[in-house]
Formats: C-alpha cells, structure tokens, sequence
C-alpha cells in the first residue's frame, strides 16, 4: 500500500470511507422505513379493532363485515372467548384460535410468518373485549415487498454513488497534488549553479502553501550556506597564497643568490617563518570549519579563573618585557568556570596578541562574575578599533587597516570558541573585548564588582 502513489491511497482511503458512510446511511434509511411501515400498520391495525369491537359489542357477525373494516387477501379478523373457543371469524379463520385468549390482558401486537388460510407474514392486534378476544390482522407482504424494492434500489444506487464519489476523489486529489508535482519539477531543476530559484508557492493557505514556503526557507538557508563555504574556500586559498609565494621566494632567492652560509640561514629563518604562519593558520581554518560542521570538540571542566588568566599571562610575559609592556591580570578567588581550559587559553591568546601586536600602554586580564556568568576581559591603552570596524569585527578574515598582515581569523576564533563553550564574544561598551561564559557551580557563591571600563585595542 505505502508504494502507491499518493493520489491513489488518497483515493482508496477516501472510496472507503465514503463506503462507510453510505453503508450506515443505507442501514438507517432501511430501519426507518421499516419502522414507518410497521407504525402505519399498527395504527391501521388500530382503527380497524376500534370498528370490529362496536361491531362485536352490537352482536355483529364479523364474517358479514363490510364497509372497507376487512379486505379479502389483506385483512381478518376473529373473535375469541376466554375458554379458547372461536365465537365468530372471518371465512378462512372459522378453525382454531389464533392465540391464547386466557393470556391476553391488554391490547398486544404480535408477528406471525403465517395464519390459517393466509400464507403470507401477517402482523395480529389482539385486545380484551366484553365477550373475550377480539383478534385483527393483516398481512405484511406489501411492507415487505417495499422493504425489499427499496433494499434493491440501495444495492444500486450505493454502489454507483460510491463509484462517483471516488472518481470525484480521484479528481480532487490530483488538484490538490497538482501544485506538488509543480514544486518538485522545479526542485528537481534547482542546483548549485542556478542560487536564488525558489519553488512556486501557491497562495492556498494550506498545508500546500506552508510546504512550499518551509523549502523555500530551507533553500535559502542552504544556499546563504553554500556561500558561506564558497567564500571561506576563496578566503582561505587567498590567504594560503601569500605564505606560500613568500616562502617560494625565500628558497629560490637562497637557491640562485645564496652564496654565504649567512645568507643561508637567513632564507632559512624566513621560510620556517611562513611554514609557522601557514601551521598556525590551517589549525585555525580546521577549528572554524570543526564548528560549522558541529564537531568542534572540548574537554569541559572547572577551570579556576585566576589560574587561566595566569597562565595567558606567563605565556606572553617574554613578549611584554621585550617591549617593554606592562601585563597583568586580575580575578578574585574561588571565581570559576566551565570549559575547555586549552581552548580558552588559545581565545584569550588571541586576544593579548592582538593587544601586544597593534595596541599600546597597559595590557590587563580581568575576570569577573556578570549574572551567574564569568566574563574574561582583555584590554590595553590603545585608541581600539576604527571607527565603522567595531560592527564586523569578529567576522572571519575580517582585518582592519592597520593589521598589516594578518589573516583575520584571531577574533573570529575567540567568538568561535565562546559560543562552542554557550557563551559570547563581543565588545563591552564598543571597546573592551568580553568573553562571557557559564561559570562553575563551586564558583557561583562568589559575585565580584566588575572592575571599570577602558578602552582596548584591536
């Protein structure tokens, strides 16, 4: 069944229920014919012992009967005394009692296949008289003849109406898929090489309607993805090239011109350079394409703050007395965090590289508790971003003008890592650089003062 197409089940499920619905149909319409059919005989029935009992009651014969109170082949009627003997009756009744007299006390109805000369169905009256039991009856073939006319008539029509109502259904469906089939055609069309097609929506409001927009959505989404990974690729391989071509040029200058074993080591030095360069950044492009595709992996665990901070500090102390820097940091104890400490300490190396490499004065590292939240602050003394920078500042290969050769990927790696760890980057108040992060349940009964703002640089 799941392998038919859809219009067919469609169709089917609709043919049956439709079969349902005009077979009870067809069974109510046949009981309340039947029970009109039987009221009607009843209230004959009725009227025609109210008419014999006066009769009976006026020492009538009901044999002689006239006037329309008994038809021939249709109706009869006998009279019953208390004793079971029959007192007077219709020709073909002048035998035995009909029923039992004694056990009558109220007038009763009842059904018989068939009486004494009269073999048809016939439906008895019976009814206490003075003189004892006054039976009247008819017979029931008319009502049955109707019955069944009216049964043959349901077994036809049922039927042919079914069989309209499914091609109806049949016709229906294709309609209503019709806009189906359209949208699929144009997906089946749709590709990496034609972005922006959309499918056609028809203005139906139904689940048609939801459908076709639900892909359209989904195709745009897939298609801002497509361009995002297209120009990641163009922004990787354009900054791949420049190491690349340096290094080049490095080893065929030594190649052609290197005449001194000075010389040498020089083009030496410059190529393990830009090999550095290059590891560092295809270490950063692999964490950045781990993150899109999910999978970027941390090993999660209290980290005390002041530890971490310390840490970042120790590493670039060597490159902050060389330029003769100030570095510090300061968090209050028992501040803690959740995270990655590895992954945390290479966000906020980014971050004093980028101080100590394009900013001036003071670097700080600050830690401090924001809404059951840790924020690690960097900062320096530096003017901060340019003005018009600041809005796509964490973008990847996003570089300001005075970044010189750098590959723009520091800040968009310290947002990386923030979200993977449920937090965010951004900049506090337009200038300091903030990573807020769930912080450890053991480091949440302590709340520190954040300490004021300063202006960092890029």
């Amino acid at each position: 069944m799941s392998r038919l197409p859809i219009r067919l089940r469609v169709t089917a499920a609709f043919a049956v229920a439709m079969a349902a619905v005009l077979a009870a149909l067809g069974f109510f319409l046949y009981a309340r014919l039947d029970s009109h059919l039987q009221t009607e005989l009843d209230t004959s029935l009725q009227v025609r012992a109210d008419d014999l009992r006066a009769l009976v009651g006026q020492r009538g014969s009901l044999e002689q009967s006239g006037g329309g109170l008994i038809e021939p082949g249709e109706s009869f009627a006998q009279l019953v005394a208390r004793d079971g003997r029959v007192l007077d009756a219709t020709r073909p009744l002048r035998g035995a009692a009909l029923l039992d007299a004694a056990s009558i006390q109220r007038p009763t109805y009842e059904n018989r296949p068939s009486v004494p000369g009269l073999n048809d169905p016939a439906r008895l009256l019976a009814i206490p008289v003075p003189r004892g039991i006054l039976v009247v009856g008819a017979t029931r073939q008319n009502n049955l003849e109707t019955l069944a006319s009216f049964r043959n008539e349901l077994l036809i029509a049922g039927p042919v109406a079914l069989l309209l109502a499914s091609l109806a259904g049949y016709f229906l469906a294709g309609l209503s898929l019709r806009q189906v089939e359209t949208m699929r055609r144009r997906a089946a069309a749709i590709s990496a090489e034609t972005p922006g097609d959309r499918l056609p929506v028809p203005r139906t409001r139904d689940e048609v309607e939801r459908l076709g927009s639900t892909l359209n959505e989904m195709l745009e989404r897939l298609e801002a993805g497509l361009q995002r990974e297209r120009d990641f690729v163009a922004d990787a391989g354009h900054e791949l090239r420049t190491p690349l071509a340096l290094l080049r040029t490095e080893l065929e200058l030594a190649l052609r011109h290197g005449r001194s074993e000075a010389e040498l080591r020089e083009a030496l030095r410059g190529s393990v350079a830009e090999v550095d360069r290059l590891a560092q950044l295809a270490d950063d492009l692999l964490l950045i394409a781990r993150y899109d595709r999910g999978r970027l992996p941390l090993r999660v665990e209290d980290v005390d703050a002041r530890s971490l901070l310390e840490s970042v500090v120790s590493r670039f102390q060597w490159r902050a007395d060389e330029a003769s820097r100030p570095l510090a940091s300061d968090a209050p104890p028992g501040l803690a965090l959740r995270g990655d400490r590895l992954r945390l300490e290479q966000a906020l190396g980014n971050l004093v590289d980028n101080a100590l490499r394009y900013g001036r004065g003071r670097v700080s590292l600050a830690a401090v508790g924001v809404d059951g939240n840790v924020a690690l602050q960097v900062e320096d003394e530096g003017d901060g971003f340019p003005d018009g920078f600041a809005g796509r500042a964490f973008e990847r290969f996003s570089r300001a003008q005075h970044e010189g050769a750098g590959a723009g990927l520091g800040l968009a790696i310290v947002r990386v890592i923030a979200e993977a760890h449920g937090g965010s980057a951004d900049l506090e108040g337009g200038s300091r650089i903030r990573l807020v992060l769930p912080s450890s349940p053991r480091g949440r009964g302590r709340r520190p003062e954040a300490s004021p703002t300063r202006r960092p640089t890029a």
